[in-house]
């Protein structure tokens, strides 16, 4: 019976899907509203970050040049923080 049952999950047998459980991004067009939905697919397009990952897998970039952008970026999350800090104590 053991048998049975793992030649049957190896078949290859997928369950019928519906929308709800479509994998990916999808945009539905309502009431023929193309633009609209098109806005709506590059608004999640550019959260997921799926252009920036297509654009980063061009060229391979070393581990250290990888390291050396990240600490760049936190030092300039870091200043603008500092700077907002210290231009909100001055207009009190």
């Amino acid at each position: 019976m053991y048998q049975n049952n793992r030649n049957r999950n190896n078949r290859g047998f997928k369950p019928k899907s519906d929308m709800s459980s479509k994998s990916g991004l999808y945009v539905e067009v309502r009431n023929d509203d193309v633009n609209k939905a098109l806005r709506i697919f590059k608004k999640k397009v550019q959260e997921d970050g799926i252009l920036q990952e297509y654009k980063e897998r061009q060229q391979y970039t070393k581990p250290s040049e990888k390291r050396r952008k990240a600490k760049a970026a936190g030092r300039k999350r870091w200043l603008k923080l500092a700077e907002k800090k210290n231009l909100d104590q001055r207009s009190y």
